[in-house]
């Protein structure tokens, strides 16, 4: 055998295994089981996930993409889901905020001048686009944001809204009701 044949066979032979790999980390029977709970909005959202998830994937065996492309996406669409899936069951809701979830080296897609991660508390609204949902480490560190709807982002401008954890006069916190969806 030549040089380059056996270099690209072990080459060929470390991309399955890290495919193999990751795939053997989430079983498919796991989507199903904890679908189920869903309603149809959540379930779509977690099926557009795994379809993300399979296009990286498939680029990934085509060796379209590097390894740390694999790996950094796969671990982003991993936070996405454990997110959805936790705003999900907290709320139980069948609604979902529009989510993003970035590296503290991708800040800026989203902020022009990117806050600084020690300072963000969770529930903060961020520039009046974005409320911070949390930190979550899959592989690696994401930090998740729910973009605001155009109703919420106009009442943080005009100042209609109180921070979370703030208190009404009567005491209670003062939270915005969410709108649900009707199937």
């Amino acid at each position: 055998m030549s040089h380059t044949l056996v270099a690209s066979l072990r080459s060929c032979g470390r991309s399955a295994l890290v495919l193999a790999t990751v795939l053997l980390l989430v079983p498919s029977s796991t989507y199903a089981f904890q679908e189920e709970e869903f309603g149809p909005v959540v379930r779509a959202y977690l099926g557009y996930l795994k379809n993300e998830q399979e296009v990286v994937d498939d680029r990934a065996s085509r060796r379209e993409v590097s390894a740390a492309y694999y790996r950094h996406n796969s671990n982003r669409i991993r936070a996405l889901r454990q997110i959805a899936v936790r705003i999900a069951r907290e709320t139980q809701n069948d609604y979902l905020p529009e989510l993003e979830a970035v590296s503290r080296n991708e800040l800026r897609l989203l902020f022009e001048q990117p806050p600084r991660v020690e300072t963000l508390r969770v529930g903060e609204v961020v520039r009046h686009t974005f409320r911070f949902l949390g930190v979550v480490r899959s592989g690696e560190t994401f930090y998740v944001f729910a973009r605001l709807d155009p109703y919420e982002q106009t009442e943080m401008r005009e100042g209609n809204v109180k921070p979370p954890g703030e208190q009404a006069s009567d005491g209670r916190a003062v939270t915005r009701t969410r709108r649900a969806t009707v199937p």
